[in-house]
């Protein structure tokens, strides 16, 4: 198999797969989207008899475009660009969660300062104000007050750039100071992990603490179900027990926060004992063959 790889930085998690892929003696072709032109009628010569492209792209802007280029030059691209679309706006993100009756936190999108500050008032304190493209928990807000709802409406609305003015308001939800991130292939987890923190962030990035993680069925059902919605994939489903009795521990159910469409594996491959690189390259070998399949009997 040969895999073409884009990248913009090799990261830890970008050399954990490619350790996989050159132990199994499949070969790389690592393509720097920076130093890439992608010609709308010929594709560059590291494009050629690739069997499949994996995006590991750091930018979402270099994520959407350059899969796109990718399909258009016949090639199967991991995750694909509608799903890359989806997954890196929080707001199509959302709309398709919602879609598919996957339960996820309630959201506003407002395009005024005064529109948005009467979603938030409705929301009432604390809420949440989130970036609609971004991730590591960079640019979010936990509004406490309607003064400090005024300031970050006022800052966001002089920053300039056109995303800065799409606000998004989002309910805060009360969790117990932890979520869950979700390893899937085409909606089968591969490995979980709880991330707990005093903050009210828990990305692991912001240095949560991590652990393994034993999905229950309402957790496989949704992990399937959001999946599905974004259109399938290697993705990473985030999720929020909601409800919960602080004396038992119970909680009612899960919301789904958010899917992520360029998942880290990093940390999650350190608290688990599944080797998740093996397991990724495992499903791009099933992922090309299936392609190959395809494309001779098309």
């Amino acid at each position: 198999m040969k895999v073409g790889l884009l990248y913009s930085r090799i990261r830890r998690d970008e050399k954990l797969l490619l350790s996989e892929l050159r132990e199994r003696d499949h070969e790389i072709e690592k393509i720097d989207v920076r130093k890439q032109q992608f010609n709308i009628h010929e594709a560059p010569e590291a494009f050629e008899d690739l069997d499949i492209v994996v995006d590991r792209c750091l930018a979402t802007s270099r994520s959407v475009y350059a899969t796109k280029f990718a399909k258009a030059y016949g090639v199967p691209v991991v995750n694909g660009p509608e799903v890359a679309d989806t997954c890196a706006d929080k707001v199509n993100n959302s709309l398709a969660l919602e879609a598919a009756g996957v339960p996820t936190p309630n959201t506003d999108v407002a395009f005024t300062k005064d529109a948005a500050l009467e979603s938030i008032e409705k929301f009432g304190y604390p809420c949440v104000l989130k970036p609609v493209v971004g991730s590591w928990g960079r640019l979010m807000a936990k509004i406490d007050s309607r003064s400090a709802a005024e300031a970050i409406l006022e800052h966001k609305e002089t920053l300039g750039h056109y995303e800065h003015k799409i606000f998004y308001v989002q309910e805060f939800v009360d969790k117990p100071g932890r979520d869950m991130r979700v390893l899937a292939v085409d909606g089968e987890p591969i490995a979980a992990m709880v991330r707990s923190s005093d903050h009210w962030l828990t990305n692991a990035a912001k240095g949560a603490e991590t652990n393994e993680f034993e999905l229950d069925d309402r957790a496989l059902e949704l992990v399937e179900k959001a999946s599905d919605a974004v259109g399938g994939g290697l993705l990473g489903i985030d999720l929020m027990e909601v409800g919960v009795d602080e004396e038992s521990g119970e909680f009612e159910d899960y919301t789904v926060h958010e899917v992520n469409h360029t998942v880290e594996f990093k940390a999650l491959n350190e608290v688990t004992d599944v080797d998740v690189p093996a397991k990724v390259v495992d499903w791009l070998e099933q992922k090309a063959a299936t392609e190959a399949d395809a494309e001779v009997t098309a």
